[in-house]
């Protein structure tokens, strides 16, 4: 036990103090890669290189060279030392600064745990000759003259040589390099007009060109295929103007690593504006998976604090609801415009030769092959699905008006799961029956319904018995239950009524058809009320749609198609499966080779 009166708080020594506070900003390569890079960019820089050198197990040298401004001989001393900058002055200048670095914080805390040699020279007259500045440890080595163009190069070797602890949690040279590019490449989208090349051990392994087209930035980072699946999006309100491009949601990804969101120029990432962007696809994206997005938001820089974070990665923007909702807005505007029909791609080669000549399978050479007979629906089969299409024909409020799929001929059906339909211009469409019927009965389940009756009262109430667990859900969520037609009340300790169900269900009287609908709504989880009332509507239309493998007569699919039509969003499910696929005439003809 320490004596009375005797200290255990001691104060650092400054340098360590500084290697300390450098891990906040500089935690890896990537970190030095974005300092450096964002510093270039406040310098006004159109070119940007970074090369990268490492041997078999790290990364061991990276150097960022730029045409910026460039400094004096004064002002590349000062840019070592700890608090310098340029940008700002007191405390109220972060209120409206849009740059996204302090050079000398940068270099200062690089400097203190690696070595760093900065050569630069100013832009234009009486500049003389350029600056060359070695640092290590966070201690200036020498400064010299140097032969050099207008800019700045800086080089950084021997990363945290000084602080072995945080080199043991460098991972392998692959996932540092993938950090590394990552970093460059929000960066590149997030400042198209300049152009980007990055190197690894002199092979270029990422180089845009330089212009004010963002498509073009993306196509140079992640290819044709991935910068033809976008769509634009321009918003522009008081508190914000959003710009960029949203993926159509058929090609979606089960992680945000396409979601690049920058504000004013300054790439961050935010839960709150990537659920924004979610909820704009509503119900056209599968659960768990998410679009590619590229947006760059313009806010009031008083609105928007950066200095939440040490790399100022994430931000705080100031009436947060508002930027959202119109996000959210824009989103669902964007794909509202356009047609998203999942179409085959036409490729030019065709069909294999193989694939022209394989027999049918079963086929004995010389004798005719067998076809299955056409399927048929059973009496007892038909008027079941007949007694689903009436339910979905009933009024529901759906706003009428011009169908955003065109007028469809159904030409027959497979498998008893997809309908085959040729649009005007002889596009050979297929469409999902089930996910088809989900759309339309998803929309009947949520549109607002005027005080129409949307419920069914069950002439023999269903009784539940559940776990605590379950139980303690289902009082939960019994309000919207009762919004979506249940009418569900206790009767006992964990033993609940269900003495009515949605109407568009049709006569789900089946006590088994009731637990296990009202079981996959309980066992499922959602964050907020309006995540459990889309699970709930998304179950029932799930229960009540025509089933894959159910047989229909050319009458019912006809029926069903023209339901799907008056839908508002007919591309896909509640699920975000596609409802239909569209083969374009001139796919066809490739297949065939008629092109």
């Amino acid at each position: 036990m320490a004596e009375e009166g005797t200290p255990t708080i001691h104060l650092l020594d400054p340098a360590e103090a500084v290697k300390i506070a450098a891990g906040e900003g500089v935690e890896r390569p990537a970190s030095v890669v974005k300092e450096l890079v964002e510093n270039s960019l406040d310098a006004g820089a159109t070119r940007i290189r970074v090369d990268v050198s490492s041997d078999e197990h790290r990364i061991t040298r990276i150097t960022v060279t730029d045409d910026g401004t460039g400094m004096n001989r004064a002002d590349a001393r000062l840019a070592f030392l700890p608090h310098a900058t340029s940008k700002i002055r007191a405390l109220a200048d972060l209120d409206e600064t849009i740059s996204l670095g302090f050079r000398g914080e940068a270099l200062a805390s690089i400097a203190s745990v690696a070595r760093v040699t900065l050569v630069t020279r100013c832009r234009g007259g009486g500049c003389g000759a350029a600056t060359r500045v070695v640092a290590a440890g966070g201690e200036i080595l020498g400064v010299e003259d140097a032969g050099a163009p207008p800019g700045t190069s800086v080089t950084v070797e021997d990363l945290f040589y000084n602080t072995p602890p945080r080199q043991k949690f460098l991972k392998s040279l692959q996932t540092e390099m993938a950090q590394l590019a990552g970093a460059l490449e929000a960066l590149a989208i997030s400042h198209p007009r300049v152009v980007f090349q990055l190197l690894h051990n002199g092979r270029e392994r990422l180089a845009t060109r330089q212009g004010p087209d963002l498509l073009e930035a993306i196509r140079a980072v992640y290819g044709d295929d991935a910068a033809g699946d976008l769509i634009p999006l321009l918003a522009e309100r008081p508190a914000i103007r959003a710009e960029g491009y949203i993926s159509t949601p058929f090609f979606p990804r089960k992680t945000p690593s396409r979601v690049l969101i920058s504000i004013n120029g300054r790439p961050v990432f935010s839960r709150q504006i990537l659920r924004a962007i979610r909820k704009g696809y509503g119900t056209l994206l599968p659960s768990h998976t998410y679009p590619a997005a590229f947006l760059d938001l313009r806010i009031d820089p008083s609105r928007v604090d950066v200095n939440v974070h040490p790399t100022k990665r994430h931000v705080r923007v100031g009436e947060e609801h508002e930027i959202l909702s119109i996000i959210e807005e824009a989103v669902r505007e964007s794909l509202r415009k356009e047609d998203l029909t999942p179409r085959v791609p036409e490729r030019g080669a065709g069909i294999s030769r193989e694939a022209t000549v394989s027999p049918v399978p079963g086929a004995v050479p010389g004798i005719p092959a067998v076809t299955a007979p056409a399927r048929t629906p059973t009496l007892e089969s038909a008027r079941l699905t007949d007694r689903r299409l009436r339910q979905t024909e009933l009024p529901t409020g759906i706003p009428g008006g011009e169908s955003r799929v065109p007028e469809l001929e159904v030409i027959g059906q497979i498998a008893g799961t997809y309908i085959l339909a040729r649009t005007p211009g002889d596009d050979l469409i297929l469409i999902d029956q089930h996910a088809a019927h989900e759309r339309v009965l998803y929309d009947q389940v949520t549109v607002r319904r005027d005080g129409r009756k949307v419920s069914q009262e069950l002439l023999v109430p269903v009784i539940l018995r559940e776990s605590p667990r379950e139980a303690a859900v289902l009082r939960e969520i019994t309000v919207p239950l009762g919004e979506r037609g249940f009418a569900v009340e206790e009767f006992g300790r964990d033993t609940f009524l269900v003495r009515a169900i949605p109407s568009v269900l049709g006569r789900l009287g089946d006590p088994l058809d009731i637990h296990d609908l009202l079981g996959d709504i309980i066992s499922g989880d959602a964050d907020t009320p309006e995540e459990t009332g889309e699970r709930i509507s998304r179950s029932i239309a799930c229960k009540g749609a025509i089933k894959a493998g159910t047989p229909c007569t050319p009458e019912q699919c006809r029926r069903l198609v023209a339901q799907l039509r008056l839908t508002e969003s007919p591309w896909t499910c509640p699920h975000g499966r596609p409802t239909m696929v569209s083969f374009s005439r001139s796919a066809l003809d490739a297949l065939f080779k008629r092109t």
